[in-house]
């Protein structure tokens, strides 16, 4: 929905900015990381996962892409939520993060606080093959279309009565060409191919 929000800093702590864009404040939960980066500037461009669940609903704000990228593959592990994961981003830098996934330094991201040792396993096997030597490798490898967006256009294509199968590759032949494409332009996409 966001990809980034522009504006003046507001109010700036640890854990949250207020972002002042044409008149409407934007309260946004952020790292330590990001903190550090916008500390003394008077405005920022931040940007933005927009995370929606159940009965919650908030913006998280990265001062850069790689940030954002490594937050988005944190939270497709089972067992880290946003807040863990922004907690991962507060306790090491994106580069450590990457390289304790690539080179499978358990202790590393079990040294943040509230993760075991079964969820550091965890995010080292199921990320080690998405992140690269670096978290640009990283978002070049992910495009800007998360997992979630994948699920949605394959389970529409569902409910439109096409085997899971034939959907996925349909989704699949798309993303190759087109990273960046939306949910709905996804969807439509994947339909001529079908």
């Amino acid at each position: 929905m966001y990809d980034y929000i522009n504006g003046k800093i507001e109010e700036l702590s640890p854990a949250i900015l207020v972002l002042d864009n044409n008149g409407i404040g934007y309260r946004i939960l952020i790292s330590l990381q990001t903190y550090s980066a916008l500390q003394n500037k008077e405005s920022a461009k931040v940007f933005i996962y927009h995370y929606i669940h159940e009965d919650d609903e908030a913006l998280y704000g990265f001062s850069d892409r790689d940030e954002r990228a490594i937050f988005i593959l944190l939270i497709s592990v089972s067992g880290i939520g946003p807040n863990t994961a922004r907690m991962m981003l507060s306790s090491l830098t994106t580069e450590e993060v990457t390289n304790a996934i690539v080179s499978g330094d358990v202790n590393k991201i079990k040294s943040v606080k509230g993760i075991g040792l079964k969820t550091a396993q965890r995010a080292i096997i199921e990320l080690k093959d998405k992140v690269g030597k670096n978290a640009s490798a990283m978002e070049l490898n992910l495009g800007t279309v998360s997992n979630r967006t994948k699920e949605e256009a394959c389970s529409a294509l569902i409910v439109l009565g096409f085997n899971k199968n034939t959907a996925e590759k349909a989704i699949d032949s798309v993303l190759k060409k087109e990273p960046d494409c939306h949910l709905e332009d996804l969807i439509k996409k994947a339909l001529k191919l079908l």
